[in-house]
């Protein structure tokens, strides 16, 4: 069972939720042989709530994972920590809505929740820590403090850091850093758009049903991380593709988008 571990619903966080737009990434997951994906949106994205209301109208949720259009989606979101830096969550529905509300007071840049207040609340849950990106430029975690980065259950192998900085490079960077912390690593296409599927997965050994599942096999190794021989393409199609749809909708680039944009243009 292929499964990936960071993806987002939207184009963007400005955007709103379109359920036709999500059927279409998941159809493109699953012609890529994702049967699963931890479905990470922004906890700060616009009407957060809505995207989980449009999926409770649309598919069955059996207390673990949406079942929609072949793929399971497991509820989950990327939290911004005022350190800077990324946090993934992961975890069923209910809980991941409860921390989101408990984490109303910091949605605005200049008042993220601190890492060890975020790590503290979500320590008394069922719910698998992830660290985002910890070499991209814009949002590491390479700076914090090590003891509280060890409470993480795993780093993030993310698809556009891969393609920016170069996979060998990239990977250079992370292994050595996750050996460090005593965490492993597991895959994030990082995908807002379509394109990007398949860029990177996680092979895992047996179906996962269930968070405690999903955690049990990070800590067994029971998996292995593919990344494509197409992630260059993949990534840089996906790239120029998200650019051209937020001109539509007459949204700016972001500062990510700005530096990724660079690298198209090399």
């Amino acid at each position: 069972m292929f499964i990936d571990l960071h993806t987002h619903g939207k184009l963007s966080k400005k955007s709103d939720f379109s359920l036709d737009y999500f059927k279409e990434m998941l159809t493109e997951a699953r012609s890529n042989h994702i049967l699963g994906i931890a479905l990470t949106e922004h906890f700060n994205t616009k009407n957060f709530e809505q995207i989980y209301a449009a999926l409770d109208e649309a598919y069955s949720y059996n207390g673990h994972y949406y079942e929609a259009e072949g793929v399971r989606v497991f509820p989950g979101m990327e939290v911004d920590i005022r350190e800077t830096g990324h946090i993934l969550l992961i975890s069923t529905r209910e809980e991941i809505l409860s921390i989101r509300e408990q984490l109303e007071p910091y949605l605005s840049k200049d008042n993220f929740i601190p890492f060890a207040q975020l790590l503290d609340l979500v320590e008394e849950r069922n719910v698998l820590k992830i660290g985002a990106h910890p070499y991209r430029s814009s949002t590491p975690l390479h700076h914090i403090n090590v003891n509280l980065l060890k409470r993480l259950d795993a780093l993030d192998l993310n698809a556009k850091d891969l393609y920016k900085q170069g996979a060998a490079v990239y990977q250079a960077k992370i292994y050595p850093f996750a050996e460090l912390l005593g965490l492993p690593i597991v895959a994030g296409s990082d995908s807002h758009q379509c394109l990007q599927y398949g860029s990177v997965m996680n092979r895992m050994n047996e179906p996962i049903n269930t968070v405690d599942e999903l955690r049990m096999a990070i800590q067994q190794g029971a998996y292995q991380v593919e990344i494509s021989d197409s992630l260059e393409l993949r990534v840089k199609a996906s790239v120029m593709m998200k650019k051209l749809l937020k001109q539509l909708q007459g949204e700016p680039p972001s500062r990510d988008e700005l530096e990724q944009e660079q690298v198209v243009n090399i």
